[in-house]
């Protein structure tokens, strides 16, 4: 969740190691901006829908470790995946 914020309020200047990083948003800042507020929405959304699962989860009775611990990757993971397909389909547009 902390690292979506400066991307969303548009902190984060071009560079390779912090933001939606590739060839077309790092080469123009016309496009870096927008790119990396509308992906750290995104991102923002993965961290609260995490944080509420894995909360959701540690109240189901007599739930394993293991199945805890599996059910918020798998939950994290999903969340990541559509966030990365959004963005990139939303990079298309710009």
């Amino acid at each position: 969740v902390a690292l979506s914020i400066p991307m969303i309020r548009g902190r984060v200047k071009p560079n390779w190691i912090y933001g939606f990083k590739v060839r077309k948003t790092v080469e123009n800042p016309d496009i870096w901006y927008p790119a990396n507020a509308y992906a750290g929405k995104w991102l923002l959304g993965c961290g609260v829908l995490t944080v509420v699962a894995a909360g959701a989860f540690y109240f189901i009775p007599d739930i394993s470790v293991n199945s805890y611990s599996s059910l918020c990757a798998i939950v994290l993971l999903g969340a990541l995946t559509i966030a990365v397909w959004m963005s990139f389909r939303y990079l298309r547009t710009l």
